[in-house]
């Protein structure tokens, strides 16, 4: 069998399956597991048995529905490589957003301190780590296996960050820092049965954000400010229709991401009273 010949037979059994982004993702298993850099100079090249099996392998994990990220262990995100399993929800493009306006408000401020709350994958805070060495950055997370595959980024990253694990703010106390960035569940809990299957493979713990999908939301605004010094920052991302909820809990303004939707909610602690922004 040709490449050629495996990519059409697997596309038309992805299509049957209903994946709508089915020449893509055979496009990306191939040269993920072939090591392959053009499929078009490549089409009449011989598959091997063993690199039949692996190719059928990891359709058939595709074909049933699970994130392709998953099957190859690996998200690209702000031009960073995640390792990225079932343990963690897989960055997207709408956090980016989140991260540019984070090291846009991080510019002016020297060594700064950084929590990534709701850290997964460690993505907002690698990638800060990763722009500013100087910064001093802490991932924290509920989820100690979260925080497995986020030390696993770090030391592949060679980025130089602490880890705390406990739900929410509760490992942190004492501690101040000069900007918080937090992607929480924020899925109403009655919308997740209908969410797409593969998102469904992400862990409910990353999802699932309550009745509304604000209850974090109401939790960090009565928290955040006894972690953030002086003129910190706040910054959430936010699900579609949520910003102005949160807004009027946390205050600040809503940013919009690259498709128009108000997907970043910030604000910044100017008062002097512990509690407050």
């Amino acid at each position: 069998m040709t490449v050629g010949q495996w990519k059409w037979s697997a596309i038309k059994r992805l299509c049957d399956a209903e994946n709508p982004d089915a020449k893509v993702d055979v496009r990306i298993l191939l040269e993920e597991i072939l090591g392959l850099k053009s499929l078009n100079l490549s089409a009449n090249r011989a598959v091997s048995e063993t690199e039949i099996s692996q190719l059928e392998a990891a359709l058939s994990r595709r074909i049933a529905g699970e994130p392709l990220q998953y099957i190859l262990g690996k998200a690209w995100w702000m031009g960073l490589c995640l390792r990225v399993d079932e343990r963690v929800l897989i960055p997207r493009q709408d956090t980016e957003t989140l991260a540019e306006l984070a090291l846009q408000f991080l510019r002016p401020i020297p060594s700064p301190r950084v929590l990534d709350l709701c850290t997964g994958s460690g993505a907002i805070g690698l990638c800060i780590a990763h722009d500013r060495s100087d910064a001093r950055v802490t991932l924290a997370d509920i989820s100690s296996e979260a925080l497995e595959v986020a030390r696993e980024n770090a030391r592949l990253l060679g980025a130089q960050v602490e880890t705390a694990q406990g739900d929410l703010f509760a490992p942190l106390a004492g501690r101040e820092f000069d900007l918080i960035a937090c992607n929480p569940p924020y899925i109403p809990t009655g919308e997740i049965g209908g969410l797409q299957a593969e998102v469904q493979k992400e862990p409910r713990l990353a999802l699932d954000g309550g009745a509304d999908g604000l209850d974090f939301y109401r939790r960090i605004a009565e928290e955040a400010p006894r972690y953030l010094a002086g003129g910190g920052y706040l910054l959430l991302e936010v699900g579609i229709g949520q910003a102005e909820a949160v807004v009027a809990l946390v205050g600040g303004e809503a940013v919009r991401d690259l498709n128009g939707v108000e997907r970043v909610v910030w604000t910044r602690r100017k008062c002097a009273n512990a509690g407050e922004f």
